[in-house]
């Protein structure tokens, strides 16, 4: 009976010590499990705009920016950007790791974007930014990636060449370290909301055969204003946002890639985005590299719209219409309807509350709800209520307490203004 219950102890004890190296092995399992994540590292001139595109795309999980394939030097941004190293063919390169799913994304679909959003013909620069750190290279994990950028890039050669563009210059190589950049330089653009995205794509896709060639005739007449974009760059939603989708003015808007800008005579470099060009005739007049923000945005347009004249002296330069002025005369009997800021076509002030108070400038009781903003305004040793518009900041007159039974008297120039009948 003992050796009977000694076996049955023995046989227990082996089944619980069996169970516990299951268990123990559990937690490792998972590495056995096929793996969906991938690192490559690439580099196509200044990382700070590489790095959001990378990050915007589907299946990628990160994004980091770095210096990769240099040696002799430390790799740091203040190293690799002195003027010693600038054509250095050992200095590190501006580059961003890319991790991604697999299950996601391809190495293709990441290689094809890299292609397509820098120019590879370009040797040791990308567009103004000059040097060694801005070469074109991707560095592989596996001989997979190697493969696939080596079959992509023939392709692009022939796309590039039917384009008219030279030789792709992109090295292709196994990656042997990545150093992690400085964390100012992670996630730069989010970081620093005014300014542009480098934008040096030359145009050419993997899919841009039998692509349609946008219509540009209707900005090859009259005054256009042309807002170039890129597909990854946060500087132009914050453009939109804060300018584009307010603007209600009567000269055109129109948003443009770099590729689509055919048949427009353009003298400011494409390779940033927003770029903002004023067109007359299809010939660019003044442009602007960079996000504007509202008071930048509608001092370029008065400039252009106005030029030297009365109405920009009036709007920029707090100044104030001659009495009884040609525009005063051809307002002062409008029929019903709503006048409307001059750049930025917002209503301003409605017939309904217009009257003649007799002084030779436009009067009215009130303005447009939420439209105005007044401010003190001391100059000239007077102490007056200055009013101008919200949405462009231009000057448009004062307001006084003298108007018809109590009310205020709105004084407003006639020359920065239009008129919309009702």
């Amino acid at each position: 009976m003992k050796s009977i219950l000694l076996t049955i102890v023995l046989a227990a004890a082996a089944a619980l010590l069996v169970a516990l190296n299951l268990q123990a092995d559990e937690p490792s399992a998972p590495a056995k499990a096929t793996r969906h994540t991938q690192t490559i590292v690439l580099g196509s001139g200044c990382f700070w705009g590489a790095e959001k595109g990378y990050e915007a795309l589907p299946g990628v999980i990160d994004a980091v920016s770095g210096y990769a394939d240099g040696r002799g030097l430390e790799p740091t941004y203040k190293a690799i950007t002195r003027p010693e190293h600038r054509m250095d063919p050992d200095n590190f390169a501006e580059v961003v790791k890319v991790t991604y799913d697999t299950g996601k994304t391809s190495t293709e679909a990441l290689l094809k974007h890299f292609f397509e959003h820098h120019d590879p013909t370009q040797a040791n620069r990308q567009g103004n930014d000059i040097g060694t750190q801005y070469r074109s290279i991707i560095l592989t994990a596996n001989d997979e990636q190697a493969e696939v950028a080596r079959r992509l890039q023939a392709q692009y050669q022939v796309l590039l060449s039917e384009a008219g563009y030279g030789e792709i210059k992109t090295v292709i190589k196994p990656l042997e370290q990545f150093h992690p950049a400085e964390t100012y330089h992670q996630d730069y653009l989010a970081k620093n909301p005014n300014g542009y995205c480098p934008d040096h794509s030359t145009g050419v896709t993997f899919a841009k055969v039998d692509a349609p060639v946008v219509d540009n005739s209707a900005l090859m007449k009259d005054q256009q204003i042309l807002v170039l974009e890129a597909e990854f760059c946060p500087y132009c939603k914050a453009f939109r946002k804060d300018v584009a989708d307010v603007y209600r003015g009567d000269i055109p808007m129109s948003f443009r890639m770099a590729s689509d800008l055919n048949g427009l005579e353009l003298k400011t470099p494409t390779w940033a985005t927003p770029t903002i060009f004023f067109l007359q005739d299809g010939k660019e007049v003044a442009g602007h590299q960079g996000y504007m923000n509202t008071e930048e945005f509608y001092k370029a347009l008065g400039l252009f719209k106005l030029g030297d004249s009365e109405a920009f002296h009036v709007a920029f330069n707090q100044g104030t219409d001659n009495r009884f002025c040609r525009q005063y005369e051809l307002f002062k009997h409008t029929p019903e309807g709503v006048f409307t800021d001059k750049l930025s076509g917002a209503p301003l002030f409605d017939t309904r509350y217009r009257f003649n108070s007799g002084t030779g400038w436009l009067s009215f009781t009130r303005p447009v709800e939420g439209e105005t903003i007044e401010r003190a305004d001391n100059s000239y040793g007077m102490a007056r209520t200055e009013v101008i518009s919200r949405s462009s900041g231009i000057h448009l007159g004062h307001v006084f307490n003298d108007g018809p039974n109590g009310q205020p008297r709105y004084c407003i120039n006639a020359t920065v203004l239009d008129f919309k009948a009702r």
